[in-house]
């Protein structure tokens, strides 16, 4: 049997989110033949694993635990699915490939690329993808407010470039708001970004790469009910989220092409989502998510489920797809 220890939660303010797509993923996984997996919390207090009802701390050196009932025990396997930092951005996977541990998810460049906001859109904008207009913004730096409404116009989205957090993001629709909304987003990453509004359709694409190939799911449309797609409207039910989206099938076409181009482009692995607006029939990214939600909430499930894909069988694909590829 292999040991998967499947890490979520990390240090940003999506823990419990990230907590909660583990829990609907380690249900599938478990049903695979020959894997053993457990949550493994992960905290800056540590790791710990919840084997078999015991609470364990996991040596952040091997990744051995010592279980009362099993004696020594060792993941030989991680499945990293933390919203945010240190999984998303791809920290536990740089340290996982220096350990030479298997894991499932984005390796560590491509999931320290694709977090970034920021330095994601610029790289994607050099292969001629459309992206909205932005600016980068860092901290002790001059920031010259009028400047930004200027070239960008308003209303604008103020973010963090480098946080996966859903706090932190502001719809600004004057000046005087902007360098409070600034602020807020340097509370959650070091760097912030400003970009022009689009007014047009929102749009979202999973994909993931198995055996067969790489696999576009069905596009899911998002009608928020707040003023954009902000933590309440992803995790609060404020929001509709129509699967398939209410675009033609061209337009669908197109964009399944566009995201199965960027997940080659970024050398992405496993799961992924790729947002987009629609302005004139022309989609623009958003963001790339290594990361997706997989809660019964979350987008992922319900683009699968239009696909007629069940979720044990997409989990087993795909941890039979990197076995292959990386001697899983």
């Amino acid at each position: 049997m292999k040991l998967v220890g499947l890490f979520c939660g990390g240090y940003s303010s999506e823990y419990e989110i990230s907590v909660k797509s583990a829990k609907q993923i380690l249900a599938t996984v478990n049903s695979i033949e020959e894997i053993e997996a457990y949550l493994v919390y992960v905290s800056r207090d540590g790791w710990v694993i919840d084997y078999n009802g015991e609470q364990i701390n996991v040596s952040q050196d091997d990744l051995t635990f010592h279980s009362k009932k099993d004696g020594e025990k060792a993941i030989n396997l991680a499945h990293v699915y933390i919203h945010g930092n240190p999984g998303e951005n791809g920290k536990l996977q740089a340290f996982f490939e220096m350990k030479r541990i298997p894991y499932i998810n984005s390796n560590s460049l491509a999931s320290a690329l694709s977090f970034d906001k920021w330095f994601c859109n610029q790289f994607l904008k050099s292969f001629g993808i459309n992206v909205a207009e932005s600016i980068l913004l860092t901290r002790n730096k001059s920031i010259d407010y009028k400047s930004i409404t200027t070239k960008l116009g308003l209303p604008l989205f103020v973010k963090p470039a480098d946080s996966g957090s859903s706090y932190g993001i502001s719809k600004v629709y004057s000046l005087e708001d902007l360098p409070s909304a600034i602020e807020d987003a340097f509370k959650e990453g070091k760097t912030v970004v400003c970009e022009s509004f689009m007014n047009g359709t929102e749009v979202t694409c999973g994909i993931y790469e198995n055996k067969s190939g790489i696999i576009a799911l069905p596009c899911t449309e998002i009608v928020s009910e707040t003023d954009f797609f902000d933590y309440e409207a992803k995790y609060l039910g404020k929001s509709q989220e129509i699967t398939p989206a209410r675009i033609s099938d061209e337009l669908t076409l197109t964009i399944q092409a566009l995201t199965k181009e960027i997940y080659q482009l970024l050398q992405l692995r496993s799961l992924a989502r790729v947002d987009y607006m629609i302005v004139n029939d022309v989609p623009y990214v958003i963001e790339v998510n290594t990361t997706p939600g997989f809660s019964p909430e979350s987008i992922v499930p319900k683009m699968l489920e239009a696909a007629g894909i069940e979720k044990d069988d997409f989990w087993r694909e795909i941890y039979e797809f990197e076995g292959e590829i990386g001697g899983l």
